[in-house]
């Protein structure tokens, strides 16, 4: 699965250098007033609504590896390319959102609901 869709009417939002960004360490950021977590996998960037849905928890904060993040807290996972929870307790997928790379930057759209 893609990225998801860009909104032409929605605006970018820097977020943070590419270089930044490290396989083994996700960045938490806040758009708006929204978390979002920040992954590299295989030198693409995701970013993810960054609260868990069982508890508030950091997704950013979790172990990342083979392009799944866990949880700190009770250890939900989640696929990182798509969002979708990998266990039951994580009770919902997350909300991903789209991004760009241009010029060593990160942008993120925030597409109101």
């Amino acid at each position: 699965m893609s990225h998801p869709a860009t909104d032409p009417n929605a605006p970018w939002h820097d977020v943070a250098a590419r270089d930044a960004l490290d396989p083994d360490f996700p960045l938490g950021v806040e758009v708006n007033g929204q978390s979002v977590g920040l992954f590299l996998l295989d030198d693409t960037v995701h970013a993810l609504d960054n609260i868990c849905p069982h508890a508030f928890a950091l997704l950013s904060q979790g172990f990342q590896e083979d392009g799944v993040i866990e949880c700190p807290l009770h250890a939900a996972r989640f696929e990182i390319a798509t969002g979708k929870c990998l266990s039951e307790i994580g009770e919902r997928d997350v909300k991903c959102f789209p991004v760009r790379v241009h010029e060593g930057r990160v942008s993120i759209q925030i597409v109101p609901a």
